[in-house]
């Protein structure tokens, strides 16, 4: 009888990664069956070209925020015509196949397996923030790392492939757990749902990005790890670009870049009004993605000011990028088998944006 439930286990594994395999293959399809031309403004003779825009709904994406509301976008001669927020970098990824958005915000993990498994054709032209991940738990379940195998443990992680699923591996890497055991208590959820799910008993733990994790914590659970402690160095996120708009539109691409770094330079001066700017933007957003009310009874808790400064705290937002952590990462990928024959970092990373 273990046999056959481990067998089961086992099988529930491949079967996973065998449909994410087939998603992001779909998305390859979708990518051509869905792909109309986007630069509208060109067609129309204008000399700016329409820009789709698509965030990440955490604070990951404060830049972008920031920038959005400050209106530089349009200060800097910048044609946005659609901006969206999608609450993982997965469902962002989809949608950056689709190529009605030219532009993203997004985790470096789902930008790289959209770019090696979709062959979605982007570019990484700046960064966004190092770190912004953690695992918080349930302190009355969880006293060390090493209770994650516990067979009566309940873990929640977004699904495989997401960036938070590799810092789980990561971890187990760097504390030296048992793979086996501690992949047998996970639960694939959003990051709304892992909330809920912590407040009401249904987990134990859960590996979350921020700004969801320090709301976890402030609904009564414990800051285990951060990514800090698991990955020095670890990149965040990034601003990805599709290379059309590279080659149509270099100059929106710098634009872009600009603006970003204006906002990253701002809002580290300036963290209390980007906690006022980013709690307004979600509220707004919590509502469009149907995450219910804000009172915690039907949906996650508020996100408020204050939990949104105690999460950026855990964030280091800087537009540099190290080539060697990027590398670093699409090596650690391949080796979890997420994405097949590897790639050289310089191929993803563009030709900076400047003048040549």
């Amino acid at each position: 009888m273990n046999r056959g439930k481990e067998g089961c286990l086992v099988h529930a594994r491949v079967y996973s990664k065998s449909f994410y395999s087939v998603l992001l293959l779909t998305l390859i399809l979708l990518s051509f069956l869905l792909w109309r031309p986007a630069y509208g403004g060109n067609r129309q003779g204008s000399a700016t070209p329409s820009i789709g825009i698509a965030v990440e709904f955490m604070d990951h994406a404060a830049c972008a925020y920031v920038a959005m509301e400050k209106g530089w976008f349009t200060a800097a001669g910048l044609n946005i015509h659609t901006y969206e927020s999608y609450e993982t970098g997965m469902a962002l990824a989809a949608a950056l196949a689709r190529g009605d958005i030219q532009a993203a915000y997004l985790c470096l993990v789902p930008a790289i397996n959209v770019y090696k498994n979709a062959g979605v054709p982007i570019r990484i032209v700046s960064g966004t923030h190092w770190y912004g991940y953690g695992l918080v738990v349930n302190p009355d379940r969880i006293r060390t790392v090493k209770d994650l195998e516990d067979p009566s443990i309940r873990i929640g992680c977004v699904r495989e492939g997401g960036a938070v699923d590799i810092l789980m591996h990561k971890t187990i890497d760097t504390y030296h757990l048992d793979e086996k055991k501690v992949l047998k208590n996970v639960r694939r959820m959003k990051p709304s749902r892992q909330i809920l799910a912590m407040k009401t008993g249904q987990l134990d733990a859960a590996f979350l990005p921020e700004h969801w994790a320090t709301m976890t914590e402030n609904c009564g659970a414990k800051m285990l790890l951060t990514s800090r402690d698991i990955w020095p160095g670890m990149q965040g996120s990034v601003l990805v670009v599709r290379e059309e708009l590279i080659q149509v539109a270099p100059e929106s691409v710098k634009k872009l870049v600009a603006v970003t770094q204006k906002a990253t330079n701002w809002l580290n001066h300036n963290r209390e009004e980007t906690a006022q700017i980013l709690a307004r933007q979600f509220s707004i957003e919590t509502r469009k993605l149907g995450h219910g009310t804000a009172d915690g009874r039907n949906g996650t808790a508020e996100i408020t000011p204050e939990v949104l400064i105690r999460s950026m705290e855990r964030i280091e937002f800087r537009t540099d990028i190290d080539p060697g952590m990027v590398q670093e990462t699409i090596n650690y990928i391949e080796r979890l088998g997420y994405i097949r024959d590897g790639a050289d970092a310089r191929s993803l990373l563009a030709v900076p944006v400047n003048d040549e």
